[in-house]
């Protein structure tokens, strides 16, 4: 049989080279084509929850395509980082990475996943404060008397799980406030709230969606929150530093991300799908009202924000001596 190629199989074999040129890129056109599942590393219920949910429900008309929230919690946030950075590279799952499971966790577990080895930063989406929390068994009224309260006793109090915002939050208040307090982690915010309202836990520092309802019907107890200023749907609750905490001031961020190896263009319409989100009327207001500011930080500025955030708190990690309880 003669190898020599004719002009005639040269111009088929090109043809069907451009075909299926043509076909890649046609397929990147088409993103999204099937539904998309944004993974959530906690409960429902929760702050990252909530926030993942308002993101979703805008992205979905960002892109023309169906976003289905997947909520994925245990193995302290690290199950569903596992589920993304074993995932297809397509686009067609993604999750909501947060400072617990991207920053802080790398310097406490040993991690089937590391997330710089194996996720992709396409953008993050918002920073919220958090507030302190009492419930039925904690007689305080303000942020001084519980401080003087755990003193006397030890305190105890829940978090979304180990290396969670709520953990990291109430593990720099008992370092400012210098008490010594006794944590027990959960699978999400939600849990924990609910053993807060039941009593079986003494306070919180929380992502105050997974608790304003319950605070403004006065079932929890709202001490103070942690970001600079006063969050506006809860005007009468005073900032810790207001309350007599100088220097501590704590919150949660939140990202968007995939396994690692996303095709650029794929990467780039969820770049803008992620900035249309952020810039509409309704979602600012949500966000808002969830106690979180929009961010800007995209693509390799949003890699150096999580490489950054990661070296910080591994020295928090290390002068603490946070162990996996």
């Amino acid at each position: 049989m003669s190898m020599k190629l004719t002009r005639r199989s040269a111009l088929a074999l090109g043809g069907a080279l451009l075909s299926m040129s043509m076909a890649g890129s046609s397929l990147a056109a088409d993103y999204p084509s099937k539904p998309i599942t944004l993974v959530v590393s906690y409960a429902a219920g929760g702050g990252t929850d909530a926030i993942a949910r308002v993101f979703a429900a805008r992205l979905e008309k960002a892109l023309g395509g169906r976003v289905i929230v997947d909520n994925r919690p245990g193995a302290a946030a690290n199950l569903g980082t596992e589920v993304v950075a074993n995932s297809a590279p397509d686009g067609y799952t993604l999750l909501i990475g947060n400072q617990g499971p991207m920053a802080v966790n790398p310097h406490i577990f040993k991690l089937k996943a590391d997330p710089a080895e194996k996720l992709e930063p396409i953008a993050m989406i918002a920073d919220a404060s958090l507030v302190v929390v009492t419930g039925p068994r904690v007689q305080a009224k303000t942020l001084k008397d519980l401080i003087e309260l755990a003193k006397t006793k030890q305190l105890v109090y829940g978090s979304a799980g180990n290396a969670s915002a709520s953990h990291l939050g109430a593990l720099l208040f008992g370092q400012t406030a210098k008490i010594n307090i006794k944590h027990v982690p959960y699978k999400g915010a939600g849990p924990a709230v609910n053993d807060l309202v039941g009593g079986h836990i003494d306070f919180m520092v929380t992502t105050i969606p997974s608790a304003i309802g319950l605070i403004q019907d006065k079932t929890l107890n709202a001490l103070a929150v942690t970001g600079e200023k006063r969050f506006e749907s809860l005007p009468d609750v005073p900032t810790a530093i207001e309350a007599g905490l100088p220097g501590y001031t704590a919150s949660a961020w939140y990202g968007l991300v995939g396994p690692k190896g996303l095709p650029a263009d794929v990467k780039a319409k969820l770049t803008a799908a992620t900035a249309e989100t952020l810039s509409d009327p309704s979602v600012l207001e949500k966000l808002k009202n969830d106690g979180a500011t929009p961010s800007k930080v995209a693509g390799d500025a949003f890699g150096a924000f999580m490489a950054q955030e990661r070296a910080r708190w591994g020295e928090v990690v290390k002068t603490a001596d946070i162990k996996v309880e």
